[in-house]
C-alpha cells in the first residue's frame, strides 16, 4: 500500500491573530516558530490575521508590523517554510508583497471572495516570476456551488497557482459538502487541492479528514484551533487521526503536542470553544470574526445575536461588510417594537 502524503500547513500566527485583535507580539512569534520548526511543520503562516498589509484601523491595527513578523519568523525556522495570506486590495505588489518576499517567504497564498478569482492574478503571477510556491485561496467557499467553485479555482490555476485551497471561512461545511467540493476540483484541476476548516458546528477535524479521503493533500490547521470564533481545525488532533489513519504529515506528533501547549500558555487570553452564537454563525454562513460586534451591537439594541446572525447569512454578508451589522441590529430592534404594539 502507498504511503499517503498530507501536507500541513499551520495559520496558527495569522488566523489566530484573529482570536487576540492582531496582538501577537515578537516574543511569542519566535517561540512558537521555534517549537513548530521542531515538530517539522511544513508551512507555518505569519501575519495579520487579514493577511499582509492587511493592517488598519478599520480591520485592526497589528502590534507586531509585518517586516517585524515576517523577519522574527524568518530568523526561527530552519525546516519548516514560511508563508503569508495576501488578498489583494489589503496587500499591494510594490508595497507589501516583494518586500515580503525578498525577507525570505518561501509560500504566497493568494485569497479572494469565492466568486473573485479574478483579482488574484496579478498577485499570483508576481510571486511565481519571483520563484515561490504559490497557492490560491477561495474564502467563504459555502456560498457558490461546486461547480462554481471550480471555475472560479480554474483562473487561479490559469493564473499559475500550484494549488487551490477553498476555506470554510464561517464553519458552515458538514462532510458531504467537503466531498462534493473536493471531489469537484481533484477532477477538474491539474493542480493541489487543499481544505481550511472552522469549528462553528463541531466538524473541523472531520471534515479536514474527509477532504484528506476525497483527494486533498494539503489541509490548514491551528495550534489548539487558535482561530476566530469556534476556532479552527485543531491542529495537534488532526496530525493524531491523520495519524491513525495511516496519512504521512512529516510532523513529530510529541513535539507536536508540546507546540500544541505552548501555544495554549503563551498566545491564547481564551482558549477557542463552541459557544451558542458559535453555532449559529456556522448554520447562518457567516464570517466567525463577526462574532464580537454582532454580539455587542445586539446587545446595545436589545436584540438577539442569533437573529442578527440569521439575517446577516440571508444577506450574504461577508467580511469587509461590518456596517451592516448595525444596520440589521436597527431594523430587528424596529421589528420587536412592533411586535409588541
Amino acid at each position: 500500500m502507498l504511503e499517503r502524503k498530507i501536507v500541513i500547513s499551520d495559520p496558527t500566527l495569522r488566523d489566530g491573530n484573529h482570536a487576540v485583535r492582531h496582538e501577537l507580539r515578537v516574543e511569542q512569534i519566535a517561540a512558537y516558530c521555534e517549537a513548530a520548526d521542531a515538530a517539522c511543520v511544513s508551512i507555518v503562516e505569519v501575519g495579520h490575521g487579514n493577511g499582509l498589509g492587511a493592517s488598519s484601523l478599520q480591520l485592526g491595527e497589528s502590534a507586531t508590523p509585518d517586516h517585524i513578523a515576517l523577519a522574527t519568523a524568518r530568523a526561527h525556522l530552519k525546516t519548516s517554510k514560511l508563508g503569508i495570506h495576501v488578498i489583494p486590495g489589503f496587500a499591494t505588489i510594490e508595497r507589501d508583497l516583494k518586500p515580503a518576499l525578498e525577507q525570505g517567504v518561501d509560500v504566497v497564498r493568494v485569497a479572494s471572495h469565492c466568486t473573485e478569482a479574478d483579482i488574484c492574478e496579478r498577485h499570483i503571477s508576481f510571486s511565481r516570476s519571483m520563484g515561490v510556491e504559490v497557492w490560491g485561496c477561495l474564502m467563504m467557499s459555502h456560498m457558490i456551488s461546486p461547480a462554481l467553485l471550480l471555475e472560479q479555482a480554474r483562473k487561479m490555476e490559469s493564473y499559475g497557482a500550484e494549488g487551490v485551497v477553498f476555506m470554510d471561512s464561517s464553519g458552515h461545511y458538514i462532510p458531504d459538502d467537503v466531498r462534493q467540493r473536493v471531489e469537484a476540483l481533484v477532477d477538474g484541476l491539474s493542480i493541489a487541492v487543499g481544505f481550511h476548516g472552522h469549528n462553528n458546528l463541531g466538524l473541523a477535524v472531520a471534515n479536514s479528514i474527509v477532504a484528506a479521503d476525497s483527494g486533498a493533500t494539503l489541509l490548514d490547521a491551528c495550534a489548539r484551533g487558535f482561530g476566530a470564533g469556534a476556532g479552527n481545525t485543531q491542529l495537534e488532533v488532526l496530525v493524531a487521526v491523520l495519524e491513525r489513519l495511516g496519512y504521512s504529515t512529516g510532523i513529530d506528533l510529541y513535539k507536536m503536542l508540546d507546540a500544541a501547549d505552548l501555544a495554549e500558555k503563551i498566545l491564547m487570553k481564551v482558549i477557542p470553544t463552541i459557544s451558542s452564537v458559535s453555532v449559529v454563525s456556522g448554520m447562518a454562513g457567516v464570517f466567525s470574526g463577526f462574532m464580537r460586534p454582532v454580539t455587542r451591537i445586539a446587545h446595545e439594541f436589545g436584540v438577539d445575536p442569533r437573529d442578527v446572525f440569521f439575517e446577516l447569512g440571508r444577506r450574504k454578508i461577508v467580511a469587509g461588510q461590518e456596517d451592516l451589522i448595525l444596520e440589521v441590529a436597527k431594523e430587528l430592534a424596529v421589528r420587536t417594537v412592533k411586535g409588541c404594539q
